[in-house]
């Protein structure tokens, strides 16, 4: 899994131009299907360009649930998803890092700020470290990016 002791194969930038900010973190479910947040929200503006965080094949293009989704399949196992996003790529279309696959539309469910991009990785159970935790699976996209930004939050004083 992507981290600071396992980088990924090849370097991912932001889907969204710039350093957008970071306005829902990522929370690794504690079992399968429970609740978690599996993947970042990026503040985001209706309309803005969406761009393949690497170099990979769109696996999917379409609406799942009533959300507008578009998936990339990365060498390595590894998979990244960006909703709502309006697509303008097609499944089995090949993109490389920081082509526009989208804009960001907007009414995505749970988004603290009006508008935002919902961004996840996974890796395929074949290249999780441990393929029957599927929980472990998720990635924090976060980790996918060179020279991200870490910034530290005070400790609860309670």
């Amino acid at each position: 899994m992507a981290g600071p002791d396992n980088p990924p194969e090849q370097r991912f930038g932001w889907p969204l131009t710039g350093f957008p900010a970071v306005v829902r973190g990522f929370h690794r479910p504690a079992f399968r299907y429970g609740s978690g947040h599996r993947g970042v929200d990026l503040a985001a503006v209706a309309g803005a360009p969406v761009l393949a965080a690497g170099t990979g094949t769109v696996v999917f293009a379409g609406m799942v649930a009533g959300r507008a989704v578009i998936s990339v399949s990365h060498d390595g196992g590894l998979r990244t998803t960006y909703e709502p996003v309006t697509a303008i790529v097609n499944a089995g279309q090949r993109v490389t890092k920081g082509e526009q696959i989208g804009t960001v539309q907007p009414g995505h469910a749970g988004c603290p700020v009006a508008v935002c991009l919902h961004w996840g990785a996974f890796r395929s159970r074949a290249q999780a470290p441990n393929p029957g935790e599927a929980e472990r699976n998720y990635v924090d996209p976060r980790w996918l990016v060179a020279g991200a930004k870490v910034r530290l939050l005070p400790m609860d004083p309670a």
